[in-house]
């Protein structure tokens, strides 16, 4: 049998915030059933980038993540401004976060963070021949120190779990795979 879309009938704002957006759908589904009350969270699309530097270096940022109330290792990334183009977004918060300039982009990945219950998108990049250019340049609520590690350090912490954030495990195992690191 073939998976159909369902009937978006009406759309309720219960909160509408900058940062995040919170609606309730009533839906058709194909079979003719009702879901009367389907809540959708609605966020701007996000960037994260693989980033190695000239001297084959991945750099990884360290940062408090209030909501998991962690202190979380990450790759760079962030939210893509309205207007900006995923790439364009990528190269910024990489110079913000670290103060790196690199010389390629590759798109690795676009993955839904969770289809189920959001609506915004993540672009995966793949930076290379990364050289720093300038100190970093934090948005208000940001704190974040830098670290360099290598290939096989960062596949070894992989293994171990040492990468809380699955949007970013997922990133660099698509930037893994592009660089030949993963069989």
């Amino acid at each position: 049998m073939a998976i159909s879309k369902w009937k978006t009938c009406a759309s309720e704002y219960l909160v509408k915030r900058p940062w995040a957006t919170l609606r309730v759908d009533e839906c058709e589904l194909p079979d003719g059933r009702v879901a009367s009350e389907y809540y959708v969270l609605e966020y701007p699309n996000w960037v994260n980038v693989v980033a190695i530097t000239e001297d084959e270096k991945v750099i990884m940022v360290r940062q408090y993540r209030h909501s998991a109330n962690i202190v979380s290792i990450e790759i760079p990334g962030g939210v893509i401004d309205d207007g900006e183009k995923p790439v364009d977004a990528a190269k910024r918060e990489l110079l913000e976060e670290t103060g790196y300039l690199f010389k390629d982009f590759e798109q690795v990945s676009c993955i839904y963070p969770n289809p189920a219950t959001s609506n915004n998108v993540t672009y995966c990049f793949l930076a290379t021949g990364g050289k720093k250019v300038q100190e970093q340049a934090l948005d208000e609520h940001e704190d974040i120190d830098i670290e360099f590690y290598s290939i096989a350090e960062v596949k070894e912490m992989l293994l171990k779990n040492q990468i809380p954030q699955a949007l970013h495990v997922t990133g660099l195992m698509y930037g893994l795979l592009k660089l030949g690191e993963l069989k």
